[in-house]
């Protein structure tokens, strides 16, 4: 009887392991059935029209992997738009240099860019102006209350009225299309300008 009751041990023995294993699995499947639902956590944050960070009296310099000045934006407010993805920031000034030294500066009492800056709009009474090195007197300055700039493309529109001075030359037009690649200023409406003698 005891060596019965040993050899049916040693048989229960090799099958245990299964057989615990089993009992695991069936009691984790359980408290997984079981367990309280976690509770609902805030609905994920939608974006919102309502700006997620402000700027005041600001200046943001960027900087080339060697170190030398790109560009400088500055402000008296800036808001983030999280829905948009877009800046606005009132009473905006910038400057950008060139690889080449050429200078362009921009201000307006209000401007809006968006997140990499390569669309940017300026609304009331705009300014931009472009000094290349060694032709202060073929300086471009463009004024208007309102110019909508494409940086990576280089061009300019604006669909209401604008002053174009060069030098000693000016000419005002009803919109205008600006493309620097090109080298193409193109005036529409009653255009009017004055053209500076060469001596």
């Amino acid at each position: 009887m005891k060596k019965t009751l040993q050899r049916v041990w040693e048989q229960l023995s090799i099958y245990l392991p299964i057989m615990l294993m089993a009992v695991l699995a069936l009691g984790t499947w359980w408290l997984v059935r079981n367990a309280p639902k976690p509770l609902a956590g805030p609905a994920d944050s939608v974006a919102s029209a309502d700006p997620d960070y402000t700027m005041r009296d600001f200046s943001v310099h960027q900087f080339d992997a060697s170190g030398r000045l790109q560009s400088v934006i500055q402000g008296d407010m800036a808001r983030h738009l999280p829905l948009s993805d877009t800046l606005e920031v009132d009473a905006v000034r910038t400057r950008s240099i060139a690889p080449d030294g050429t200078v362009t500066t921009s201000a307006a009492q209000r401007g809006i860019s968006n997140s990499d800056a390569s669309e940017v709009q300026l609304w009331g009474d705009a300014k931009v102006r472009r000094v290349v090195p060694g032709q202060p007197q073929a300086a471009l300055q463009v004024e208007g209350e309102f110019l909508h700039a494409w940086t990576k493309e280089e061009r300019v529109r604006s669909h209401l009225p604008v002053v174009l001075t060069r030098g000693g030359s000016r000419f005002v037009g009803d919109s205008m299309n600006y493309d620097n690649i090109s080298q193409v200023i193109e005036l529409k409406g009653r255009v009017r300008g004055v053209i500076e003698s060469r001596k």
